[in-house]
């Protein structure tokens, strides 16, 4: 009888010590709760009946008394995700380590209280429809890694706080409508800073970025000033997107020895000439649509994909293209509309089917007659005049 009491009195404090969750916390996720909604097709709240001990709730981790992880949806590629807001309450999970939310239709303002999480390292809230600005408290979280604020509607400036964050290392605010300069980042541990498809504007400071920069995508922006100092730092990038923006200067030549894998400068204001002090071993560079000029380097016939064209090169390709052209080694290379003068290239020769050559409105008769993207246009040949006039 003695034995079966002390039996039942250890499986009572068990039980006890397993299913109490700190009372601030469980009130913060009953508020949370109430909050949202699973969209058709989402079943993840079915488990959050708080009857039970909210620390086996889906989405919800804890250490001892205390939510550390809170992750808001089903995870699988596909769920439907959750709508409604995100409650205030959130910022009372005092322990929290990891925020996230799945895709979804969750809308409204990221809550100011989240500036309140002193033990944050991971926050993701991405591809859903949260709107207003990014806190400025957020810059307070000295424990920070990751911000993933992607695919959402967040207006306003990005608060030179986070910049300053001492240990941040992703930086993902793409596809909102942020507008203001890009502040300086403080963090030598920062790799991935991705800001592309926002409404960005000013020049970058040549000491705004760390070298421990290995991803850097701040395309579809309208981002001015020279790039040469900024760029001439980032020695670990192995891939670079600043296309669609007004980027002007030269496009220093250090940066075709960079580990990239892809480098995208298309459709800016660069001018001068390209001038790699190696062989590039870039598989993608698009220069295309600036106002580079001068001669074609030999050192890019090692690239796979090369687009030059709607720039004012002028002179002679190179025979190297010729040659890796012919033997498939160049799959793309883009020449049209420029102002080049020739191409060692027999009439008669064979371009393989995965290689694509467009030579059309340059300074010659295209010696081969080869397909061109529609938006080149019909001419084959520039008007003497324009190249009598300029002067490369």
């Amino acid at each position: 009888m003695a034995k079966n009491m002390i039996l039942l009195l250890l499986f009572i404090f068990c039980f006890q010590v397993n299913a109490i969750l700190d009372p601030t916390d469980f009130l913060a996720l009953q508020s949370i709760r109430k909050s949202l909604e699973d969209m058709p097709g989402s079943d993840f709240f079915s488990s959050w009946d708080f009857t039970s001990d909210p620390c086996n709730f889906s989405g919800v981790f804890c250490d001892s008394d205390k939510v550390i992880s809170l992750n808001l949806g089903d995870p699988r590629a596909g769920s439907a995700g959750l709508t409604g807001r995100l409650d205030s309450a959130i910022g009372k999970l005092s322990s929290l380590t990891e925020f996230t939310v799945v895709p979804g239709r969750i809308y409204g303002p990221l809550p100011q209280t989240i500036s309140s999480l002193k033990n944050l390292r991971f926050l993701g809230v991405n591809r859903n429809f949260i709107s207003g600005e990014i806190p400025t408290g957020l810059g307070e979280l000295r424990s920070l890694r990751t911000i993933d604020l992607s695919y959402n509607q967040l207006t306003g400036k990005i608060p030179p706080t986070v910049g300053s964050l001492p240990g941040l290392t992703n930086l993902i605010l793409c596809h909102n409508r942020l507008s203001g300069s890009i502040p300086r980042f403080d963090s030598q541990s920062l790799s991935r800073l991705d800001l592309k498809h926002n409404s960005l504007t000013g020049s970058i400071g040549p000491n705004s970025l760390p070298p421990s920069l290995q991803y850097l995508s701040l395309s579809w922006n309208q981002l001015t000033g020279s790039m040469d100092r900024v760029l001439t730092r980032l020695e670990q990038l192995n891939y670079l997107d600043l296309s669609l923006n007004q980027f002007t200067g030269s496009v220093p030549g250090r940066i075709f020895s960079f580990p990239l894998t892809n480098l995208q400068l298309q459709r800016n204001q660069f001018t001068g000439s390209v001038e790699p002090v190696d062989q590039v071993a870039i598989p993608t560079v698009d220069l295309s649509y600036n106002r580079l000029s001068g001669q074609i380097s030999p050192m890019l016939a090692s690239v796979q994909n090369l687009y030059l064209n709607n720039n004012r090169f002028t002179g002679r390709v190179p025979a190297s293209f010729v040659e890796r052209l012919l033997d498939a080694s160049i799959q793309i290379l883009y020449l049209q509309h420029n102002y080049l003068t020739g191409i060692e290239i027999s009439p008669t020769a064979v371009i393989p089917e995965r290689s694509s050559l467009c030579m059309q409105y340059n300074c010659m008769v295209p010696p081969v007659e080869t397909p061109c993207p529609l938006r080149s246009g019909k001419q084959k040949t520039r008007p003497t005049t324009q190249c009598n006039q300029y002067k490369g």
